[in-house]
C-alpha cells in the first residue's frame, strides 16, 4: 500500500525500538521518509514535535507520536492491511500482553547490555539471563511459523530487532534453541524485514 511521503519517521538506525517501527512500515508497504537521528543529537524539527526529543517519532501531518508501541498501533489502525493484530478482542489482548512481556523480560535486558553506563558484571548477567530466557522459550516456536501465531504480528515486530542484534549483544544461542533459530532464519528472509534494515543494522551480522 503506497502512500505519499507526508509521513516521516525519526529513527536511530541502530536502535531496536526504531527498528520495530520500520518493520511495521515495511510490512504494510507504507512509504515514509526515514530521518536518521544520531544518539544524543536532536534535530530542531524533532524537538518541535516531541518534547523528549526521543526516537522513534512518527509525524503524520499535524500528528506526532513518540512511543514505539503507540506508533505501531497507530500504523496498525491507520493502515489496516495486512493486519498485524488479531481481529477478536481476546486474541488482541493476548497479543498486547505478549508485547508487554517482550518489553519487560527481554528489551530491558537488551537495554542493560547496550547501556554504556552499565558495569561489565551487570552486562554479563544480563547476557546470561537473555540467552537462557530465549533458549527456554525456543520450543514455543516449533509448532507455528511465528511467535505463538500462524500470522506475522506486532509481537514479531518487537522480537525480531532483538534477535537480529544477538551478535552485537555477544549472545550465541545453543543447539537446543533450534526452533528459535529456524524462526529467525525464516523471519530474517522476509522481504519486509530486509527492507526495514538500515545500513548500520546490516553491518551487525
Amino acid at each position: 500500500m503506497a502512500v505519499t511521503n507526508r509521513l516521516a519517521c525519526y529513527s536511530d538506525p541502530a536502535d531496536h525500538y526504531s527498528h520495530r517501527v520500520r518493520i511495521v512500515l515495511a510490512e504494510k508497504g507504507v512509504a515514509a521518509e526515514i530521518i536518521n537521528v544520531e544518539p544524543g543529537r536532536c534535530p530542531p524539527k524533532l524537538a518541535e514535535v516531541n518534547p523528549y526529543g526521543s526516537v522513534p517519532t512518527l509525524v503524520d501531518r499535524d500528528l506526532a507520536l513518540y512511543e514505539s508501541t503507540v506508533v505501531m498501533e497507530y500504523l496498525e489502525e491507520r493502515y489496516p492491511h495486512p493486519p498485524l493484530l488479531p481481529v477478536y478482542p481476546v486474541a488482541r489482548a493476548n497479543t498486547r500482553l505478549l508485547i508487554h512481556r517482550v518489553q519487560r523480560d527481554w528489551c530491558s535486558l537488551v537495554d542493560r547490555i547496550l547501556d554504556p553506563r552499565s558495569k561489565d558484571a551487570d552486562k554479563a548477567l544480563a547476557r546470561k539471563e537473555l540467552r537462557e530466557s530465549l533458549t527456554g522459550v525456543s520450543p514455543l516456536f516449533a509448532d507455528k511459523p511465528f511467535f505463538l501465531s500462524e500470522d506475522f504480528s506486532l509481537v514479531d515486530c518487537c522480537l525480531l530487532p532483538i534477535l537480529w542484534r544477538l551478535p552485537v549483544l555477544g549472545i550465541e544461542l545453543p543447539r537446543p534453541a533450534k526452533p528459535l533459530l529456524d524462526y529467525m532464519e525464516r523471519a530474517f528472509a522476509r522481504d519486509s524485514f530486509q527492507a526495514s534494515l538500515s545500513a548500520a543494522e546490516r553491518e551487525m551480522r
